[in-house]
């Protein structure tokens, strides 16, 4: 890969990780198999119950957080986990 393109991919990403700032997580409890990896990628915003399934607060991502949450989204194994516009108060 050459400088630009790499230069650009990352960028990309950049971007990506922004968007989410000000979002919250989502999971689809049919299609998560309770692996964990959301809670070792976000654990300020994600812990796992007894049997290993995802506990989500109402918490908004925060800046200092948007490239784990990318990660997390990025790395479910089952793609059960999303991010969804918080809810106004």
């Amino acid at each position: 890969m050459t400088g630009r393109r790499r230069r650009w991919a990352v960028l990309r990403g950049d971007r990506r990780r922004e968007s989410l700032v000000g979002q919250r997580f989502h999971v689809d409890i049919a299609a998560c198999d309770g692996y964990g990896t959301c809670a070792e990628l976000v654990p300020e915003l994600i812990r796992l119950d007894v049997w290993g399934y995802p506990i989500i607060g109402d918490e908004v991502i925060q800046t200092q957080l948007a490239a784990h949450a990318h990660r997390a989204v990025r790395f479910c194994p089952k793609l059960a986990l999303t991010v969804v516009p918080a809810d106004p108060r």
